[in-house]
């Protein structure tokens, strides 16, 4: 039984009909012109036969009738040759394969790799028809073709004249110095790492590695574990509530169980606090509500000189809001708020940022990744000048800062504290440079170290 049955013929047809199919084009039944890129246009040239007979007499076939006269045979073969391409059928009635076998048992799939792996280790390689002999080349060896003889030409035409002085030196120059020459004009690829570090730190070359040397990885140096922070939160917030004159400093650095009652505790303690000046909360899960709570806190309290909240989960605009707040007391000197949720802050978040500084006077140190060069040089210079103007206070013997001097006597007791003293000759003061550090994460601004003052 063959494809040629009066029954299945009209079945492939019908099959072919449903739509305009490549084998009526393929036999040229349609022309195509097409007119634009986007309109084609389809004129009919000869009638179209499908087994000896026009397309349209297939219109009419009735497909149950038909199938319901076809034995099972047949529509086993019927099946295998047309593919109905219907992604809603499982793909074993989409294909052609068919097994009759029937399933020897469940599937083991630990065993069927097994059995697979024990077949590849059993089944012997195939034998090579030329043996390998080590440094024997097998077949014809490449050989690159000589450039072109324009290329040669110019490659012999090309040459330097540095001059009889440096011509001496570098042929007068050991691999050491040609190292670190290479290494002054940035020629990262002619050297290792180990070679071009050696050359910036002024090392001297390590021994044994040339321009050939190989850079061998190092040991890496094992640290022990920093030890947890055992401070109690609860106790430290009594401590602040009942005004402790012994606390001056608190570090809760990395303890992640502070929940928000505590933080509301402590944050509303540290609003009546007068000797707290060191406040450490990195890494402390603080986040926008509690962050404003600080806000707030930090417009009533006037002895908090240092504020760390690194590595929290405070917005930008929150950041705002926390450095437009030490505008109230004036007393914060260092703030720093780097590695926060996000980690870019955006044209208008950092401009605001320097407005605000700008209009600190007693800001010294500012920790927070500013992108843009603009803000990053405009706080820079500020915090510069507040440190100037700090010195020169102090130099004269003015308090221009909340607790971090000690307030002036008054009149009469500078009076009876210096009758008894002998005038000085004046002493000028030379002026003193300062060290302006800018890292790329961030904005810090220390002055030299002075016998009277730790800054």
């Amino acid at each position: 039984m063959g494809l040629d049955t009066p029954l299945i013929q009209p079945l492939f047809a019908f099959a072919f009909t449903g739509s305009v199919s490549d084998d009526v084009i393929a036999h040229g039944a349609y022309h195509f012109n097409q007119t634009s890129s986007s309109t084609t246009t389809k004129t009919i040239t000869t009638p179209a036969k499908l087994y000896g007979k026009d397309v349209g007499a297939y219109d009419d076939i009735d497909v149950d009738e038909l199938l319901a006269q076809l034995s099972p045979e047949e529509i086993s073969m019927l099946a295998k040759e047309v593919d109905p391409d219907d992604s809603f059928l499982p793909p074993s009635q989409r294909t052609n394969y068919e097994c009759d076998k029937e399933p020897t048992g469940p599937l083991d799939r630990k065993k069927l790799i097994d059995h697979i792996n024990k077949q590849a280790l059993e089944t012997p390689d195939r034998p090579e028809l030329e043996p390998f002999v080590p440094g024997v080349v097998r077949g014809k060896k490449w050989i690159p073709p000589p450039p072109p003889a324009k290329l040669q030409a110019a490659d012999e035409q090309i040459a330097i004249d540095l001059g009889d002085e440096y011509e001496q030196a570098l042929s007068d120059a050991t691999q050491e110095e040609i190292i670190d020459l290479a290494a002054i004009l940035g020629f990262h690829s002619m050297m290792n790492q180990d070679q071009y570090h050696a050359s910036l730190l002024n090392k001297g070359q390590p021994v044994g590695l040339g321009w050939d040397g190989i850079t061998k990885s190092a040991i890496p140096k094992i640290f022990p574990a920093e030890a947890p922070n055992t401070t109690d939160p609860e106790e430290t917030i009594q401590r602040i509530k009942s005004d402790d004159s012994k606390l001056v400093e608190v570090n809760l650095n990395n303890i992640k169980t502070i929940s928000d009652e505590q933080f509301d505790k402590l944050f509303e303690a540290l609003k009546s606090n007068t000797h707290l000046e060191v406040l450490s909360l990195t890494n402390v899960g603080l986040t926008d509500r509690t962050a404003l709570m600080l806000a707030g806190a930090l417009e009533q309290n006037h002895a908090l000189r240092v504020l760390n909240v690194e590595t929290n989960f405070i917005s930008p605009p929150v950041i705002v809001t926390l450095v437009k707040s030490l505008l109230t007391q004036m007393t914060i000197e260092e703030f720093r708020a780097s590695n926060q949720r996000s980690q870019v802050f955006g044209n208008k978040i950092e401009m605001e940022i320097t407005e605000l500084v700008e209009k600190n006077t007693t800001l010294l140190r500012l920790g927070l990744h500013l992108e843009f060069n603009d803000a990053r040089h405009r706080v820079a210079a500020h915090l510069q000048r507040n440190i100037d103007r700090i010195r020169v206070d102090k130099r004269d013997g003015r308090s221009s800062r909340g607790s971090y001097y000690r307030p002036v006597r008054n009149e009469e007791e500078q009076e009876l504290a210096m009758s008894d003293v002998e005038e000085e000759p004046e002493v000028e003061v030379p002026p003193v440079d300062y060290d302006v550090e800018e890292d790329p994460d961030n904005v810090v601004i220390r002055p030299p170290p002075s016998d009277d003052e730790d800054m």
